[in-house]
C-alpha cells in the first residue's frame, strides 16, 4: 500500500511537528499554510506589559503569545510575577521552557474549558491579562468576565491571510486530482482561508466530505467545516498528535 498523502493547513512555523507525526505513522506531509502569523507589538501589548504588577493571572493560548512577548519584552517573561493559566500542551511546554510555572491547564484545550476550569476552582475578583490575536473569539475575556474577574485584552500578533496563496492553490488542485488522502485543520481561520482561497467553494466543500478524510482538532473548528456542510472527525484530546493518529487509525480501517 503506498503512503497516505496528508495535506496540513496550518501556519508553517507551527507545522514541523505535524510533518514530522505524519512521516512517523507512515505518511507523507504536504504543507500549505493557510494561515499566516505575525508578532505584533501593539499598544495594548505595551499597556499590559505596564500593568505587569496589577496581574493576579495571565492566560497564554497560544505558543505565538509567548514568542511575541519574548521578542519584544524578554524582561516581562523574566520577572512574571503571577498565576500563570494555558491552553494546549505545545503552550504549557513553551511556558515552562521559558523558566515560567503552569498553575492551570484544562483537560479541554478550549476556551470554553479554560472558563469551566476557572469556575470550578472559584477564581473571581482577579486581574486577568490575556495577550492574544485580535481576531480570537470573545468566548474567552467574556467567560471569565461573567466569573466577576478584571480582564486586560492585548493583540500580541495577527492572524494574516497567507501570504503564499499559491501553495494552497497547488493542495485544491491536488484534492481536484484525487492526490490527497486527508486533510488536516486545527482553527476556524485555517479553514476560512482554505475555502477563500478557492473559486468554488462549494465543489471543494463536496470534495473535502466526499474525496478525502477532513481532519479537524477539536470541535471548535469543526463548526467552521460544519458551515459548508464538510463531513469531519476529530479526537477525544485536541492536540496535533490525538488528531493525526485519528486521522491513520480512520485510514486502516477505510
Amino acid at each position: 500500500m503506498s503512503k497516505p498523502i496528508v495535506a496540513i493547513t496550518r501556519p508553517k512555523d507551527r507545522a514541523m511537528k505535524a510533518c514530522k507525526i505524519v512521516e512517523e505513522l507512515g505518511g507523507e506531509a504536504i504543507l500549505a499554510p493557510t494561515l499566516d502569523l505575525e508578532p505584533v507589538n501593539t499598544q495594548s501589548l505595551k499597556d499590559l506589559v505596564s500593568a505587569k504588577d496589577d496581574l493576579d493571572w495571565i492566560v497564554f493560548t497560544s505558543p505565538t503569545t509567548i514568542v511575541s512577548l519574548n521578542k519584544f519584552y524578554p524582561e516581562f517573561l523574566r520577572t512574571l510575577d503571577c498565576s500563570l493559566a494555558v491552553i494546549g500542551n505545545k503552550t504549557g511546554k513553551l511556558a515552562e521552557k521559558q523558566g515560567l510555572t503552569v498553575d492551570l491547564m484544562p483537560d479541554d484545550f478550549t476556551a470554553e474549558g479554560l472558563v469551566e476550569e476557572f469556575e470550578k476552582r472559584g477564581i473571581t475578583n482577579q486581574t486577568i491579562g490575556i495577550p492574544r490575536t485580535a481576531s480570537a473569539r470573545s468566548t474567552l475575556p467574556e467567560g471569565l468576565e461573567r466569573l466577576g474577574n478584571r480582564v486586560i485584552l492585548a493583540e500580541a500578533y495577527k492572524s494574516l491571510f497567507p501570504m503564499d496563496d499559491e501553495t494552497v492553490k497547488e493542495l485544491i488542485s491536488k484534492i481536484e486530482n484525487n492526490e490527497i488522502d486527508a486533510i488536516t485543520f486545527t482553527s476556524p481561520l485555517t479553514v476560512e482561508n482554505f475555502l477563500e482561497i478557492s473559486d468554488d467553494k462549494e465543489k471543494l466543500a463536496g470534495l473535502l466530505s466526499d474525496n478525502l478524510l477532513t481532519v479537524s482538532i477539536g470541535p471548535i473548528t469543526g463548526k467552521a467545516l460544519e458551515k459548508y456542510n464538510i463531513a469531519y472527525i476529530y479526537p477525544d484530546t485536541y492536540t496535533v498528535r490525538d488528531m493525526m493518529e485519528l486521522l491513520f487509525d480512520t485510514l486502516e480501517k477505510k
